[in-house]
């Protein structure tokens, strides 16, 4: 029966939810977010489906996202989130349980981990083993964790921005701050209803950040027309906004997350802050491909940052090479059942 063992790595995130097969690579890739009808509090949709219908359903339907700041907020729907996500995973002819490794912030307390365990338990996992996201981030960015090195790496997410300095495959200082890409989006909307009296959805926000915005002002500014709802008039309207106007707007979440990083930095031993500075600051999560940012980083805190290759996937690959070896990695994983 040990031959069928099935292992699923399970990198669940406030905005979206990522799940490795080993030997596979990464089986699915969807939002982070539930459907649920109101009148009986039915689930109608996860993830892809769900996401299409936020902003967008009637007063029946409501679309939850139940992680929030990276942890649960809503214990049911995660469970049923999970569940769908493991039944696609494994395809539903599947009879066997899988072994299921999930991420977690490494800010989460003992009770929130319990959550996350019970829930992959609850939702069909054998057993559910979790690990801290900076170290899945930097076993999946390729950086050799068990050496007598420092090194630092800076997750950004859509709900929490995790920044941790890691040695001998523990975490010597670190630092989990709910400033990430979701409040960037929100910043950017706040912005825009402020200065264009214009009332633009989070997906138009998100999408404003993706396609224009920027952590340093730029010399060659892009700009982009967005369509949103006037304040004043009610009725649709459209105006242009450009890359510095963007750059203006999210400076201050900008500063809380590197804030984290200098906070880390100075609590780090002198001798591994020398092997910081060697090798740079490792970044890594989806949010960390604002153009940019690596510079920002280094503007402020003096030291190199480079982007992680791949890096909105080195922590569900993390937990997919964590997985295949179970035992090497047996000190950094926390709890099992």
């Amino acid at each position: 029966m040990a031959l069928f063992a099935k292992k699923l790595g399970i990198d669940l995130g406030t905005a979206n939810t990522l799940v490795f097969v080993p030997g596979k690579g990464i089986v699915l890739n969807e939002p982070s977010v539930v459907a649920v009808s109101e009148q009986d509090n039915k689930i109608l949709a996860v993830g892809v489906e769900a996401k299409n219908m936020i902003g967008r359903t009637p007063e029946s339907i409501i679309a939850y996202r139940p992680m929030k700041d990276g942890v649960i907020a809503d214990y049911r729907v995660t469970e049923a989130m999970l569940r769908y996500f493991i039944d696609k995973a494994l395809g539903k002819w599947n009879i066997w349980k899988p072994e299921v490794l999930v991420s977690v912030p490494a800010g989460i307390t003992s009770t929130e981990r319990r959550a996350v365990v019970e829930a992959a338990i609850k939702a069909g996992a054998k057993s559910a083993y979790v690990v801290k996201e900076p170290i899945l981030a930097a076993i999946g960015a390729g950086i050799p964790i068990h050496e007598a090195r420092g090194h630092m790496i800076v997750d950004i997410g859509g709900g929490t921005t995790d920044v941790a300095v890691i040695s001998l495959g523990g975490i010597v200082a670190s630092t989990s701050v709910k400033c990430a890409g979701n409040r960037i989006d929100a910043a950017i909307a706040d912005y825009i209803k402020k200065t264009f009296n214009l009332a633009i959805g989070d997906k138009t926000a998100e999408d404003i950040k993706i396609q224009i915005g920027s952590a340093v002002p730029l010399e060659e500014e892009l700009a982009l027309t967005i369509k949103g709802r006037d304040f004043i008039s009610g009725l649709p309207r459209s105006t242009e906004i450009k890359t510095n106007e963007i750059v203006k707007a999210i400076g201050r979440e900008l500063r809380d997350m590197v804030k984290a990083i200098k906070d880390v930095l100075q609590d780090t031993p002198p001798e591994l802050s020398a092997d910081i500075i060697d090798h740079g600051i490792i970044m890594t999560g989806g949010s960390s491909l604002l153009r940019n940012l690596p510079e920002l980083v280094f503007r402020r805190t003096g030291v190199k940052a480079i982007l992680a290759e791949d890096s909105l996937y080195c922590v569900a690959k993390g937990t997919g090479i964590a997985l295949e070896h179970l035992d090497v990695y047996k000190k950094t994983i926390i709890a099992k059942r």
